[in-house]
């Protein structure tokens, strides 16, 4: 049985307008898992996934309230796969070697911030940044997100947003 988990970052939103809604439904209606790497802003977004499992951490541009109800960093399992995730804003520089420190034994790392995404092996350890939900650059290009399939091997996919209606 392969499990599918909608990966996000970045949606910096105060609260889930119609737009978030409909995009969240277009990109993660198959997923019955949700992550989601920071800067959410407000906890409350998270609401608009319903009753799916959600794996979350706050950002550095996050509200108090998400600093009190999630956490920096976290690791947790999808299938037999152990997965890392952190928004990586503390990180420094260079996040993804800062990664290594903070998830050595992971079989995934997720991790945010940089607005850019992200997907790659460093030996059999995947490495992915979702990009930013709502857009990856002030210049207009459209927003991106990964769906992580979990079966007998763990893969992901960047996708760009569908455009809106």
């Amino acid at each position: 049985m392969i499990q599918r988990a909608g990966v996000l970052s970045d949606t910096h939103l105060t609260r889930a307008d119609a737009a978030f809604r409909t995009q969240v439904e277009r990109c993660f209606g198959d997923c019955d898992i949700i992550i989601h790497a920071g800067d959410l802003t407000d906890p409350a977004i998270l609401e608009v996934f319903g009753d799916r499992t959600i794996h979350a951490v706050h950002g550095n541009m996050c509200r108090e309230t998400a600093f009190r109800a999630l956490p920096t960093e976290t690791t947790f399992r999808i299938g037999r796969f152990l997965i890392g995730l952190t928004h990586g804003a503390h990180l420094g520089l260079d996040i993804e070697s800062a990664l290594w420190d903070i998830f050595p034994e992971t079989d995934a790392m997720i991790y945010g911030h940089t607005h850019r995404a992200v997907c790659h092996r460093v030996g059999q350890t995947l490495v992915l940044n979702p990009g930013s939900f709502r857009a990856t650059s002030r210049f207009g290009a459209p927003g991106t997100y990964a769906i992580l399939e979990a079966g007998r091997t763990l893969q992901a996919r960047i996708h760009e947003l569908p455009p809106l209606p």
